[in-house]
């Protein structure tokens, strides 16, 4: 039997910096936005997450896109 992949949507995972340690290394947090339409541009994601986060006092680490599919055993 096949497996059948379906896409669903993606989401945004933007880490951006809140700080420095002690000892010098960066303080880094997470934000997840559901949701994203799968048929959106990489290039529109990031720019979006940048117009996002640049509300922030925080600078903008990187921007990851993780796509989600259903798989369905045929």
């Amino acid at each position: 039997m096949a497996v059948v992949s379906t896409s669903m949507n993606s989401v945004i995972a933007a880490r951006y910096q809140t700080g420095i340690s002690s000892s010098g290394s960066p303080i880094l947090r997470q934000k997840s936005l559901t949701g994203i339409k799968n048929t959106a541009t990489d290039q529109d994601i990031y720019d979006v997450a940048s117009v996002l986060f640049s509300l922030l006092q925080y600078p903008l680490v990187d921007v990851r896109r993780d796509n989600r599919f259903t798989l369905v055993n045929e």
